[in-house]
C-alpha cells in the first residue's frame, strides 16, 4: 500500500493550500515566479553547504553560444573524474547560483569534480537551445579545465535532476553516435523523459505531490513555442544502443515522472547497458529540495551517486528507503 512519507506530508499540505489561496487573489505562475520559488525553496529547505576547495566560474565555448559553468573541485592538487551536472527546473527556472549547495554536495559526496552547467532556459530560449547548451558543454569541457589549469582524469560523467536529468540523458543519447566523447556514467535524478506526458503515473500523482500534472503542462509550453514534435524531442524516445553510458536511475513513487525512468531503464535493459536504480518509495519529485525535512533520505541519495560512480553496490537503508541494484 502506497504511503507518502509522514515526514513531508504537513509541509506539502501547506504548500499546496498556500498556492490555493495565492491563485485566488490572482497569481498567475511566469518564468519570474517559478525562477523566484525554486531558489527560495532551495535556500529555505536544503541544509548546510559544504566547503569546496577550488570553486570558479568559467565558459565552454560552443557553435553558437559561451556556455557559463561553475567548477567545484574537491581536491585541487589531485586529479578526479569528472562529472557535469545539469540542474532542473522545467527549462524554464534554476541556475548555478541556485543549485550552489547541491552542487557542492554532490561534490563533497563524490569527490569529482562537478561542473554545474548555465544552460539557456525558457521562454526567452526555447527549445532546442538547452540541449544545444549542454551538447556543448560536453564536447568542450576538457579545454575548459586545461584553460583552468586544473587537474583531472579524463574520465567524463553526466548527471542531473528533473529537466537536468532530461539533458543528461540526451546528451548521452547523442555522444553514442560521436566517436570523439566517451561519457561513462549517467545519473538521472527523477527525470522528465517523455514529454508526450502519456504514461501512468502522470495521472496517478497529478496532483497535491509537489510537481503537479498541471505545472509540467505549463513548464512544456514554455519549453516548446514552434510546433514541435514532442515524442521526437522526448529523451524517451530516442535511439538505444550498448553505446549508451552506465547508468543510476533515481526515482520517487509519488512523482508524476516516475514511470519515465522506469520505462528508460526497460529501454536500457533491452539493449544490455548496465544500470542500478535507487527508488524512494515514499517521497515525491525535487526532494533533495526537502533536506530539511527527510535529511536521512537526501544524504543516502548523495552516498549512492558516490558508491554508482566508484563502482561500489548500492546499499540498502533501513526504513522507507529502497535500493535496487540490476545489471
Amino acid at each position: 500500500m502506497r504511503r507518502l512519507s509522514p515526514k513531508l506530508s504537513p509541509w506539502l499540505e501547506d504548500v499546496h493550500k498556500n498556492l490555493a489561496t495565492m491563485v485566488a487573489d490572482g497569481f498567475k505562475p511566469t518564468a519570474i515566479s517559478a525562477r523566484e520559488g525554486l531558489t527560495e525553496t532551495i535556500r529555505a529547505m536544503v541544509l548546510d553547504k559544504p566547503v569546496i576547495a577550488w570553486v570558479n566560474d568559467e565558459l565552454v565555448t560552443g557553435r553558437e553560444y559561451s556556455v557559463p559553468v561553475r567548477i567545484y573541485h574537491p581536491a585541487p592538487d589531485e586529479a578526479r573524474p569528472v562529472l557535469i551536472f545539469y540542474h532542473g527546473g522545467g527549462g524554464t527556472a534554476g541556475s548555478v547560483w541556485a543549485y550552489d549547495p547541491i552542487a557542492r554536495k554532490i561534490a563533497a559526496a563524490t569527490g569529482h569534480i562537478v561542473v554545474s552547467v548555465e544552460y539557456r532556459l525558457a521562454p526567452e530560449n526555447p527549445y532546442p537551445a538547452g540541449v544545444t547548451d549542454a551538447y556543448a558543454v560536453v564536447c568542450g569541457v576538457w579545454d575548459a579545465l586545461e584553460r583552468r589549469s586544473l587537474k583531472y582524469q579524463r574520465t567524463l560523467s553526466v548527471s542531473g535532476d528533473s529537466a537536468g536529468g532530461a539533458l543528461a540523458c540526451m546528451v548521452s543519447s547523442l555522444a553514442q553516435f560521436h566517436p570523439e566523447v566517451t561519457i561513462a556514467n549517467q545519473i538521472l535524478i527523477y527525470p522528465c523523459l517523455d514529454y508526450t506526458l502519456r504514461l501512468a503515473s502522470i495521472e496517478e500523482n497529478a496532483e497535491n505531490y509537489f510537481l503537479t500534472k498541471d505545472r509540467i503542462t505549463w513548464y512544456m509550453d514554455y519549453y516548446f513555442q514552434h510546433g514541435e514534435n514532442r515524442f521526437e524531442a522526448s529523451p524517451l524516445y530516442q535511439k538505444y544502443t550498448s553505446a549508451l553510458p552506465r547508468t543510476l536511475m533515481i526515482t520517487a513513487e509519488f512523482d508524476p515522472l516516475r514511470d519515465d525512468g522506469y520505462e528508460y531503464l526497460k529501454q536500457l535493459d533491452q539493449v544490455g547497458v548496465e544500470y542500478e536504480h535507487l527508488h524512494l518509495h515514499d517521497l515525491v519529485h525535487a526532494y533533495l529540495f526537502m533536506d530539511k525535512l527527510i535529511e536521512e533520505e537526501c544524504t543516502h541519495t548523495y552516498e549512492s551517486m558516490a558508491r554508482f560512480l566508484n563502482h561500489e553496490k548500492l546499499t540498502k537503508p533501513p526504513g522507507a528507503l529502497q535500493a535496487t541494484a540490476v545489471e
